[in-house]
């Protein structure tokens, strides 16, 4: 990469230069501003007070020495500020980016070796079995699996999960509802605390005679929980029961262990974790003094089971509700002599879902339930799947059906899947008239300089970074803004640079073939890591 290569020439410059100490790491980055340069180091800021030198002067003689015997691709070397090292290169750098990703295509382009095929587990929906999802779970899915997605392009061996709360007072309460509406009781006579939503109804007018309503509500929900992920392109390797680890014994195994580490106590009739021996505000309850377990104690045995299995990290997708109860769960690893840092936990803000302008609530108990699947069925799955990955978790969403729905530029996902279909729309138009590409190696690809080609294949080269970032940050929607890009650098190739044309020289309509080809990659690359297809035409 043009990367590693000016990096080596800064480092070969610096022991020319005889400066010492040589920096460990040295960086380098595309600047903000273009006329800074393609890329600029602060390497002389960076190693001057070390060396004795002023950061100014040592840049101005690194700049003198890449200048006097220039690297390749490079044009010149100039200086900026208190002392940083620009270099402006010759388009035939981007050239030789075309050519790596047409060679290496969309199985091999950006795939930047970040795990060294480290196991992780990446655990995420886990909605409790007791109704259909909604729009919020359906943006911890589409995080979840894109995330579990740039994990294996990096290197990392993935299992996605998701964990069945399938035990406690709400799956009670579930199958009571469901048995109670199979009887014929009306809203009034409904037990305390019943599911009301119309789901509740149709589950059970579907529930067969003399089954047992908690049991067939269960696998009702679970099926339905698969199909609905399935239409968004999401499946999981594992499906772990909560009822699992009681019927193991693997609760009171883990309750024996910390038990005979010190960290719980009986108080009350009831038995507690010490957390604020981990600085928690008070101590939390992990069996109630009638008997039943507190949610928290299962979720501990079951994150001791994950790393049972030889995960190197656990990764759990979590509502931010759940804030408070990371640390709580760090602790209880360390309790258990297990290794914290290989847990982490991306928390995913509320979705609010806007129809006609009015916000719609969104809740299993009371009956008022927009289900994903509907959202799906009308806007469909790659608008979805987009739409939940524009913007960091890290923030509230409002998820507008009517813009989602709009087919317009201004709409992202249409913009974005327009590009694709665009780009494929040139190659129909060769075979059409009998222009059949040449091989890459006969091709003069030196013949890429207008603006829009260049800016093109810029964004292309940002790609392997683009993906590492990402994934380094758990944040999809950099792989969003990403495509974004490249969708505007097609639109704007695609409107000045013609491709197959009387007036396009047959040299240069073969090069931008090829440049079509390159960008084409790119899009399928990035618009797979969102889980989002890409159409041929639309």
């Amino acid at each position: 990469m043009i990367r590693d290569q000016l990096v080596e020439a800064l480092r070969s410059a610096l022991v020319a230069l005889g400066v010492e100490p040589l920096p460990e790491v040295i960086n380098i980055e595309q600047p903000a501003r273009r006329e800074h340069g393609d890329w600029s180091s602060n390497v002389a800021l960076a190693t001057a007070k070390k060396a004795g030198r002023n950061p100014r002067e040592l840049a101005q003689q690194v700049a003198d020495h890449l200048n006097a015997d220039p690297p390749a691709h490079v044009e010149k070397v100039d200086i900026a500020g208190p002392g940083f090292v620009n270099f402006h290169l010759a388009p035939s750098w981007l050239h030789a980016v075309l050519a790596t990703v047409v060679t290496e295509g969309a199985g091999g382009y950006a795939r930047p070796d970040l795990g060294g095929g480290a196991r992780v587990n990446v655990e995420f929906v886990s909605a409790n079995p007791t109704g259909p999802l909604h729009p919020g779970h359906g943006r911890n899915a589409c995080f979840g699996d894109s995330l579990a997605r740039l994990l294996e392009r990096t290197g990392h061996v993935v299992s996605r999960e998701y964990y069945l709360n399938d035990r406690g007072v709400q799956m009670e309460a579930f199958g009571a509802s469901l048995a109670a509406r199979k009887a014929g009781a009306s809203d009034e006579e409904m037990p305390e605390n019943s599911y009301m939503g119309q789901y509740i109804k149709d589950w059970a007018a579907e529930m067969p005679d003399g089954v047992d309503p908690l049991e067939w509500g269960e696998a009702r929900a679970i099926d339905d929980h698969r199909a609905v992920l399935s239409l968004l392109h999401i499946e999981f390797e594992t499906w772990f029961s909560e009822r699992s680890l009681v019927d193991s014994g693997a609760i009171e195994a883990t309750l024996a262990d910390l038990r005979a580490g010190g960290h719980v106590y009986d108080a009350d009739g009831a038995v507690w974790l010490r957390t604020t021996d981990a600085g928690d505000d008070k101590d939390r309850v992990l069996v109630k003094s009638d008997g039943d377990f507190t949610y928290v104690l299962p979720d501990i045995a079951y994150h001791r089971d994950k790393l049972s299995r030889g995960f190197d990290r656990l990764v759990d997708v979590w509502g931010a509700d759940h804030h408070g109860y990371v640390p709580r769960m760090r602790a209880a690893l360390t309790f258990l002599g297990l290794d914290p840092d290989k847990f982490e936990v991306p928390l995913t803000q509320l979705v609010k879902l806007q129809r006609d302008g009015a916000e719609v609530k969104i809740s299993k108990r009371t009956g008022d339930l927009v289900e994903l699947r509907e959202l799906i069925d009308e806007v469909g799955p790659d608008a979805a799947r987009l739409t939940f990955l524009l913007q960091s978790v890290e923030s509230e969403q409002v998820f507008d059906l009517a813009k989602v729905m709009a087919q317009g530029m201004e709409n992202p996902v249409y913009y974005v899947q327009m590009a694709h279909a665009r780009l494929h729309s040139i190659g129909r138009k060769a075979v059409e008239v009998g222009v059949e590409r040449l091989p890459l190696a006969d091709v003069d690809l030196g013949l890429l300089v207008h603006e829009r080609e260049l800016e093109l294949l810029r964004v292309l080269a940002a790609l392997p970074d683009a993906v590492a970032l990402a994934c380094r940050e758990r944040a999809p929607h950099k792989i969003t803004a990403w495509v974004r890009e490249l969708a505007g650098a097609v639109h704007g190739f695609h409107h000045d640079c013609y491709v197959i044309s009387d007036q396009t020289p047959a040299a240069l309509t073969h090069a931008r073939l090829w440049l079509v080809e390159a960008a084409s990659v790119g899009l399928q690359i990035g618009l797979d890591l969102l889980g989002v297809s890409a159409p041929d035409h639309l």
